[in-house]
């Protein structure tokens, strides 16, 4: 059973920003603004040390939150991408049995070398720690992601509720004093996990998660977003980019609801990126009602999207 921590000086506000072009633990990081319900419920997850469980559609900001934390609180951080091949052992450790054997059959034949004695006799040489392997022995507090957690296999969140639920790594390849090697977590990491809704998770998982659905962001937010990641942008190029954005927006989502994917925040910040290319008169003659919006393919990623929005474009013409 997890106890709350003691998190005194562990509070998320959402308000220290990076620089534009900062990075952060080697990645890239841009400012990132919640809302106060999700700072809340950031804080709760903290104080409860359970993971947070994020959902809401591709490109709302659920990956990018992980690392704001970590950056607001100076913590380390993790990130472990969730394939489709994944395997929850992955991101806990990998055993290198194959290098095991290979040592085992020169040593059988005297071939080894000092180096390759030293490091037969120690198991624990064999033992490369994976994302939640490293944040359990770090000493210091670690931010650590699981994203994407529906892409795996079924058995993949019921694979990690030890883990999570105990804090504790049994390692199954080496054993000390007759039972299994096992690595207790130093410093609880914060664990936060993205979702898209791919397949539903087991109920056994989901008890042990705090859960918050990210909503799109309002007109007013989106705004902020960009202009905080292009602060030198035109007010007239903001209200006018975002308007059209949020009209494609509504229209697709009435016209082809069915459609997973629709327009995100990612997408919205790469065609501002290639309207800023062009001149200021240029990009709002572009954006003008009377046009079809200009880089459809940076805003569009189905066949399907495209062939409605001009159908659509078409008839209002």
């Amino acid at each position: 059973m997890v106890t709350p921590l003691n998190s005194d000086r562990l509070e998320y506000t959402g308000s220290k920003q990076p620089k534009q072009g900062d990075s952060y633990k080697g990645k890239l990081i841009y400012p990132y603004l919640p809302s106060q319900e999700l700072v809340d419920v950031v804080n709760l997850a903290i104080y409860l040390g359970r993971p947070l469980l994020l959902k809401g559609e591709p490109g709302c900001g659920k990956t990018q939150l992980a690392l704001a934390v970590a950056y607001e609180l100076g913590l380390d951080f993790e990130a472990w991408y969730v394939k489709s091949t994944s395997r929850a052992k992955d991101g806990l450790y990998v055993y290198d049995t194959i290098g095991r054997l290979r040592d085992a059959q020169l040593a059988a034949s005297g071939s080894l070398t000092i180096e390759d004695k030293q490091r037969f006799n120690d198991p624990n040489s064999y033992i490369r720690l994976g994302p939640l392997g490293r944040a359990f022995i770090n000493p210091k507090r670690t931010v650590v992601l699981i994203d994407e957690i529906d892409k795996a296999d079924i058995d993949f969140p019921n694979d990690l509720l030890l883990e999570l639920d105990e804090q504790l790594i049994k390692i199954e390849e080496v054993r000390e004093n007759g039972r299994e090697k096992e690595i207790k977590a130093v410093n609880p990491p914060i664990v936060f996990i993205t979702s898209n809704d791919e397949k539903d998770l087991p109920d056994a998982f989901l008890r042990r998660c705090l859960f918050y659905r990210i909503n799109f962001p309002s007109y007013q937010q989106i705004v902020q977003i960009v202009k905080n990641r292009f602060p030198d942008i035109a007010d007239e190029l903001v209200d006018t980019a975002v308007s059209r954005f949020m009209e494609l927006r509504e229209t697709l989502y009435g016209e082809t609801g069915k459609f997973s994917k629709n327009v995100s925040t990612s997408e919205l910040l790469d065609w501002i990126k290639i309207l800023k290319r062009d001149s200021l008169p240029e990009s709002l003659k572009k954006l003008s009602g009377d046009n079809r919006l200009p880089y459809l393919e940076v805003l569009l990623k189905s066949w399907d999207a495209h062939v409605n929005y001009l159908r659509l474009s078409s008839d209002r013409e």
